[in-house]
C-alpha cells in the first residue's frame, strides 16, 4: 500500500514549488477538520491506526537498514568527512531508491495528524508544523543533492522505525512503559542535536574550501530548523514528562 502512494507522489518531486500546496492543503484540512469533528462524536479507528502505525514502521525499519548500513559502510571504510560531504548517497544502488523514497514519504506522513484530528485528539503545534517544514526542506534539498542529507535521512529512518513501532504496540492495547516513550523523545532530541553538528561540519568544510557541496542559505534553513525542533522537543519533554511526574507526585503527597 505505501509503495503505491510513494509511486502516485514520483511525479511531484521536480516541482518543489508544490510542496507549498501540499502544506497549504493541509494547514486547511487541519482547520477543516477540527471545525467539522466539534460538532461528531470521536471515532476510534483502532484498526486502521494500527494498519498505519505498523506500515511506516515497517517502511521506517526498511529505510533504516539499508541507509545506515551504506552510511556505516562509507562511515568505516573512507571517514566521518565522505559519510557527510560524498553525493554517493543519492546515486548509490540501494540508498538512491531509499533516499527517493525518503523524500516522498514526507507527504503520506502527513496523515498521522488526519487520526488525531478524527480521534479529536490535543493537537501540539509540535505535530503540524514538524510535519510541514520537514516536507518543505525535504522537497526542496533533496534534487540539490545537498551534504549532510545520508545523515538527515539515516537519522529520520531510525527515529521513525521506533517511534511508529511504539505507536503501533499502543494502538494494538499492549501497555508500553511510560520509559519508552521518554527514550523516543530523547532520541527525538539527540537527532536534532546530530542534525546541528553535521550543519557545522559541512559550513566548516566548504569555508576551507574543501569539497562538500551544499549552499550556506540551505545550511542556514536547515541549522533553524533543527534549532526550533530541538526547543520544541525539549519543552515537551519538560511538560509531558518531568512537569506531570512532579504533578502526580505532589497529589500522592498530599
Amino acid at each position: 500500500i505505501f509503495l503505491w502512494i510513494l509511486l502516485i507522489f514520483c511525479h511531484l518531486i521536480p516541482y518543489r514549488k508544490k510542496s507549498f500546496l501540499f502544506s497549504a492543503l493541509y494547514a486547511a484540512c487541519i482547520l477543516g477538520g477540527r471545525h467539522v469533528m466539534k460538532q461528531r462524536e470521536k471515532f476510534e479507528l483502532r484498526k486502521p491506526l494500527v494498519l498505519w502505525s505498523l506500515t511506516l514502521a515497517a517502511f521506517s525499519i526498511f529505510g533504516a537498514i539499508r541507509t545506515g548500513g551504506y552510511m556505516m559502510n562509507i562511515l568505516m571504510t573512507k571517514g566521518l568527512k565522505q559519510s557527510v560531504c560524498d553525493q554517493s548517497f543519492y546515486n548509490g544502488p540501494v540508498s538512491k531508491f531509499w533516499a527517493y523514497a525518503f523524500v516522498l514519504s514526507k507527504a503520506p506522513e502527513l496523515g498521522d495528524t488526519l487520526f488525531i484530528v478524527l480521534r479529536k485528539q490535543k493537537l501540539i503545534f509540535l505535530h503540524w508544523y514538524h510535519h510541514i517544514t520537514v516536507l518543505l526542506y525535504s522537497w526542496y534539498s533533496y534534487k540539490d543533492m545537498v551534504a549532510g542529507g545520508g545523515w538527515f535521512m539515516t537519522m529520520n529512518y531510525l527515529v521513525h522505525a521506533v517511534m511508529y513501532s511504539y505507536y503501533a504496540l499502543r494502538a494494538s492495547g499492549f501497555k508500553i512503559s511510560r520509559k519508552f516513550a521518554m527514550f523516543i523523545t530523547l532520541t527525538q532530541i539527540t537527532q536534532m542535536v546530530m542534525g546541528c553538528v553535521v550543519n557545522y561540519l559541512v559550513y566548516s568544510w566548504m569555508q576551507q574550501g574543501q569539497e562538500c557541496p551544499s549552499h550556506v542559505q540551505n545550511i542556514v534553513w536547515s541549522s533553524l530548523m533543527y534549532l526550533s525542533y530541538f526547543v520544541l522537543f525539549c519543552q515537551f519533554f519538560f511538560e509531558a514528562y518531568i512537569t506531570k511526574t512532579k504533578s502526580k507526585a505532589a497529589k500522592k503527597s498530599q
